[in-house]
C-alpha cells in the first residue's frame, strides 16, 4: 500500500462492499481506489446503479465500506467510531447534492449560520463567515432572503456556501447542477469551480453531463465495481469511451424531452 499523500484531500483503497439481499450476496464496490488533490476537481461518472452512490457515501463517512481503508486529508477515518466519524464529516467534509436542501424556514446567511454554530463557532463569527461566503458566491445582497425568494440557481449557490461554512479539506456533490437548467447549471459550475480553487479544496463530483466533466481535472468511472479513469480529453463527442456512450445518448435524449 502506497503512502499517504500530504496533498490528498480523499485518499481510498481497497473499497469494497458488498450487501446481503434476499440470501444473496450482491458486490457492489470490488476494491476502488482513488484520491482526490487539493484544489482537484474529479468527475465520477457511470450508469444508474453502478455503485456512484455507494462511494459517494463511503467517501463522505455517511456508510462503511466491508473492507478497505479511506484518509480523509492523510488521516486513517477506517475504523472510527460513530462520534468521531461524525465529528470529522462535520469539521472535514462539505455536501452539496442534486436538490439544496436549504432549511426553508431560515434566510440564506442563517443556512449557513447554522452547521457553523453546531460545530461550536460562536453566532457572531458564524455571520461573518457566512456573509464572507455569500460575497464569494454573489449573493451579499440576498443574505435576508428565505430560499422561496431565490431562483433555483441562487438556493444552489446558498447550498454551496452552506457546504464550504466550516472550511472543509473535502467537497463532495452529487448531481449539483442536475437541477438547473443548462446557462444556470453553467454559472453554478463555473463559480463551484473557481471556489475549489481558491480554497484548494478536494472536489469529488458524480455527474452525467459528460460536458461538464470534460472541464474536470480528471474522470473516474464506475464500471463493474472498479474505477477507471480517463482524462477529460479523451470524453469527446467522437472519441469517448464506449462504456459511456450510452449514458451520453441518453442524457441528450432526456434533455430533448425535457
Amino acid at each position: 500500500m502506497s503512502e499517504p499523500n500530504r496533498n490528498d484531500m480523499l485518499e481510498l483503497t481497497g473499497i469494497v462492499r458488498r450487501f446481503e439481499q434476499a440470501g444473496e450476496t450482491l458486490e457492489v464496490l470490488r476494491g476502488a481506489d482513488l484520491r482526490v488533490g487539493a484544489g482537484e476537481l474529479v468527475a465520477l461518472v457511470g450508469p444508474s446503479g453502478a455503485g456512484k452512490s455507494t462511494l459517494l457515501h463511503i467517501a463522505g463517512l455517511l456508510e462503511r465500506p466491508t473492507s478497505g481503508t479511506v484518509r480523509i486529508a492523510g488521516t486513517d477515518v477506517s475504523n472510527l467510531d460513530d462520534g468521531k466519524r461524525t465529528e470529522v464529516r462535520r469539521r472535514s467534509i462539505g455536501f452539496v447534492y442534486q436538490f439544496h436542501h436549504l432549511l426553508p424556514e431560515f434566510s440564506a446567511r442563517e443556512n449557513i449560520v447554522l452547521p457553523q454554530m453546531i460545530a461550536g463557532v460562536s453566532k457572531s463569527i458564524a455571520r461573518q463567515r457566512a456573509d464572507e461566503l455569500l460575497r464569494m458566491v454573489g449573493l451579499e445582497a440576498r443574505a435576508t432572503h428565505r430560499p422561496a425568494r431565490l431562483s433555483g440557481g441562487e438556493q444552489q449557490r446558498v447550498a454551496i456556501a452552506r457546504a464550504l461554512a466550516n472550511a472543509p479539506s473535502l467537497l463532495i456533490a452529487d448531481e449539483p447542477t442536475g437541477n438547473l437548467d443548462p446557462h444556470t447549471a453553467e454559472h453554478v459550475f463555473a463559480m463551484l469551480s473557481a471556489i475549489v480553487r481558491q480554497a484548494r479544496v478536494g472536489a469529488l463530483v458524480a455527474t452525467h453531463n459528460l460536458d461538464l466533466a470534460r472541464r474536470m481535472d480528471r474522470v473516474l468511472e464506475m464500471r463493474d465495481g472498479l474505477l477507471v479513469e480517463y482524462s477529460p480529453s479523451e470524453l469527446t463527442p467522437v472519441g469517448e469511451p464506449a462504456s459511456l456512450q450510452g449514458e451520453s445518448q441518453t442524457e441528450t435524449s432526456q434533455t430533448a424531452t425535457s
